[in-house]
């Protein structure tokens, strides 16, 4: 017995050695896993944003992260200038200033001696904000072949890029540049055209795309100025509109038109008056193209009025000639500022500058003066003369042509205030209970200002007032200006609604009384007519009578209603 125990305990003793070193291998292995370098393959990086698109010169902020809970070195790698703006314990933020040119970006970070990177592409984009359209030559005829060339000097990236070329709103020729190797900032596309009949006054224009859509972003649309196929045709002389007569120093419109000529809008004109330049503005309308200037002579007598016209290659000219005048407009003295009663004299004179002297005639005068004298009046001013019209007419005959000028002038008399009974009655009445105004206007030059007194008290002339008994009593009412004041009392009195109701009925039997005694006068005027009715039967008249009366009734119920 004693010896089997002995060999049962070393066998004890080894598998408890085993279960130890089982245990120390579990807990060296939950360390291992619990331990940085064991989670080297675990962690990872990434950037944000994932896809980046920026307009050229704009700035960009980038942020990159780890699941690393104890990252070590980090950071951004990129050609672009960079400042760090923000970070953490698992994260740090970027931001890139002044982006000109496309790049990728390596975000990285190092975990337990182990770098993971994660990258970000930066796609830079510039508008096509300037497309230029050239035609060559710049004057083409028939047949002869020429060059429409587009070129856009700013866009990126070329390769999203797609130009158009247009005549009128057919496309001539499209060009993209997706398999372009290498980035630039400038795209270009020629396209020559045969210059055909159908051609003329065609417009030619260059359409730019840039689609950003596989980047994130969205269309951009650019169109070049249009330019005109200048196949010309001139064959017409100039030929100028002007009056035969000028007036000196008075603005006047000249024309000149040139007819079957091609293309119009390209015609070039030079006028003149004598040696002074015009200033002509262009219009035009199928084949034919005006040129209309503001002429402003200086000079008395003959002048020549002279157009010159050109079209590429083509000029023409042509002349005319005016007579240049001088009628200045006739002089009219009054005063036109006095006082009510003043005696004041109207003169009608022609002006010194007018050869040979007009014939003159003034308003409210009796007869016309004798070439070169002047007319007048005489008059003593009164309140009805404010506002009051003058008018002197000149006449003057150059070249066999009648022309006649006038001047005017309108007179203000000053008189002091007037409170008249038709504008500011005395007597005034007002209904209780209902919005009335005191009624008065003042008369006067100027216009007088107006001040009511009540009780000692002034009273507002712009607020309608609610009538009551309290508002009854005599106002006193001042008008004043610069002419002096006058003053009115005005007895208000305020009335029941009852006692308006009560006036409105005797108004209205008054008006029936009237109305009685017409009909009987006019019943009786025409009596002829009345014998002529006896022949109607008796039924019939008593059936009008009926009515005429239920009429009258009628009406004196409307009144009524209506507070007549």
């Amino acid at each position: 017995m004693s010896s089997g125990s002995s060999e049962e305990r070393p066998s004890l003793l080894a598998f408890l050695i085993r279960i130890e070193m089982l245990l120390f291998n579990v807990w060296a292995l939950l360390a291992l896993i619990s331990s940085p370098g064991a989670t080297e393959g675990l962690f990872e990086v990434s950037v944000q944003p994932e896809q980046a698109l920026v307009k050229f010169g704009q700035s960009l902020m980038v942020n990159c992260s780890t699941t690393c809970p104890d990252p070590g070195p980090s950071g951004i790698d990129t050609s672009l200038k960079k400042t760090q703006v923000g970070k953490g314990p698992q994260w740090k933020e970027f931001l890139l200033d002044d982006v000109t040119e496309s790049s990728t970006l390596q975000c990285f970070f190092s975990c337990a001696g182990i770098q993971k990177d994660a990258s970000l592409g930066i796609t830079m984009y510039q508008p096509p904000e300037q497309v230029v359209l050239e035609l060559q030559p710049a004057w083409v005829a028939l047949d002869e072949v020429f060059t429409v060339r587009c070129h856009v000097p700013k866009v990126a990236p070329l390769e999203s890029l797609t130009l158009t070329l247009l005549q009128g709103n057919k496309e001539l020729y499209r060009k993209n540049f997706v398999s372009l190797a290498v980035a630039s900032e400038r795209a270009e596309v020629t396209f020559d055209v045969q210059a055909q009949r159908e051609d003329h006054r065609c417009n030619f224009s260059c359409h730019a795309k840039l689609d950003l859509s596989s980047h994130g972003g969205g269309l951009f649309h650019s169109s070049s100025a249009s330019r005109v196929l200048r196949i010309f045709e001139f064959s017409q002389r100039p030929q100028i509109w002007v009056s035969p007569l000028l007036e000196v120093g008075t603005a006047e419109t000249v024309s000149c038109e040139l007819a079957r000529v091609f293309p119009a809008k390209e015609v070039t004109f030079h006028m003149f008056l004598g040696d002074q330049e015009l200033s002509p503005f262009l219009s035009w309308e199928g084949d034919t193209v005006w040129a209309n200037a503001t002429v402003r002579a200086m000079e008395t007598g003959d002048q020549e009025l002279s157009c010159h016209v050109s079209l590429g290659p083509m000029e023409q000219n042509a002349r005319e000639l005016v007579h240049v005048y001088s009628f200045p407009p006739p002089v009219l003295e009054v005063e036109e500022l006095t006082l009510v009663g003043t005696d004041i004299n109207v003169t009608c004179s022609g002006h010194m500058l007018t050869s040979p002297s007009p014939t003159l005639r003034l308003q409210g005068a009796p007869v016309l003066s004798a070439p070169g004298e002047p007319v007048w009046l005489l008059l003593t001013t009164t309140e009805e003369d404010d506002g009051r019209n003058f008018s002197c007419e000149a006449s003057l005959e150059v070249q066999g042509q009648q022309l006649i000028k006038t001047t005017t002038a309108q007179i203000h008399v000053l008189y002091r205030p007037r409170l008249e009974e038709s504008s500011c009655p005395s007597n005034q009445t007002w209904v209780e209970g209902m919005e009335q105004m005191l009624a008065c206007v003042p008369k006067g030059n100027p216009t007088p200002w107006l001040v009511c007194t009540w009780n000692g008290v002034t009273f507002d002339l712009k607020v309608p007032q609610k009538a009551t008994q309290n508002h009854t009593g005599i106002y006193c009412c001042t008008a004043t200006n610069p002419m002096g004041s006058v003053s009115k009392d005005i007895a208000l009195v305020v009335q029941g609604l009852d006692e308006g109701i009560s006036s409105t009925i005797i108004i209205i039997i008054i008006v029936a009384l009237g109305v009685g005694v017409i009909t009987i006068a006019l019943y009786l005027n025409y009596q002829p007519c009345k014998i002529e009715r006896r022949k109607l039967p008796y039924r019939q008249k008593e059936k009008s009578k009926e009515e005429e009366s239920q009429f009258a009734v009628q009406q004196t119920e409307i009144c009524i209603a209506h507070n007549c």
